[in-house]
């Protein structure tokens, strides 16, 4: 992975950031791009993150902090965001990256397989963004980043579930963009395209689909993580202090906003 040139933002170097599912795909080269930038960064994710841990510190010089947590469990998720911020001081960068795109019909959803990706994909990031909110308060203001996808813009079929939460994701980040503002806390949402991540490549990437996809985008090159980058580091930022309550579309030019 390589993260290509990017700009740099001062107001995020030492900052304290916070990840889900920073250890792999979209959330790898995140993590990667803060460290970049300066940031102190801590990420939680299920599996095993060491060897991505030294990959790190090999490349970029700087370390994250890695927390082993199931994000569907809320209280260990909120257990990790505070160990987080005994670390490297209040989150002010809280990026909800984890989902899981498992797909599905609607006759063979069970009521626990609709709460399990509900859970991953919806209630996570409200009760992360709970729980940072009091220190981005104290220190002034932060931003809340809530990874949506473009599938429901799409009415795509093979995952109602994940297309549900991602348009609920929009629903809530504008509501708590509207409670959070004057604490100076901008909430925005991000809806990338197909990025082809290894967990795309490995699943679900064909040669047909993928030349389909690029047929639909105005810019003919396939998404890496790393094209997710640049919009995050934006909205992480003081460069869009006056921006909230905004779903920002990477996807090559698939969807057509406004």
């Amino acid at each position: 992975m390589t993260i290509p040139p990017s700009a740099t933002y001062p107001d995020l170097a030492g900052a304290s950031v916070f990840i889900t599912g920073g250890g792999s795909g979209i959330g790898a080269a995140l993590t990667e791009a803060f460290l970049r930038q300066g940031a102190n960064v801590a990420f939680v994710q299920r599996s095993d993150a060491s060897g991505f841990m030294a990959e790190m510190e090999r490349k970029t010089g700087r370390a994250p902090l890695f927390l082993p947590c199931d994000i569907t469990d809320i209280p260990a998720l909120q257990a990790a965001i505070k160990t987080a911020a005994e670390a490297h001081g209040p989150i002010t960068v809280l990026v909800n990256n984890a989902a899981n795109d498992k797909r599905h019909s609607t006759a063979e959803v069970s009521e626990d397989f609709w709460n399990w990706m509900l859970d991953i994909n919806l209630k996570a990031y409200f009760f992360a963004a709970q729980a940072v909110v009091g220190g981005m308060k104290a220190a002034g203001g932060g931003a809340v980043i809530n990874f949506s996808s473009i599938s429901y813009m799409m009415g795509l079929a093979g995952f109602p579930l994940y297309t549900a939460a991602n348009s609920a994701i929009n629903g809530m980040t504008r509501s708590l963009a509207r409670e959070f503002g004057p604490d100076r806390i901008r909430v925005n949402a991000i809806a990338p395209g197909w990025v082809l991540t290894q967990k795309q490549k490995d699943l679900w990437v064909t040669p047909e689909g993928l030349s389909a996809h690029l047929d639909r985008q105005c810019l003919k090159d396939a998404l890496m993580p790393e094209d997710i980058c640049g919009g995050v580091l934006f909205l992480a930022s003081g460069a869009s202090r006056m921006m909230t309550g905004q779903a920002l579309v990477i996807d090559g030019g698939v969807v057509v906003t406004g």
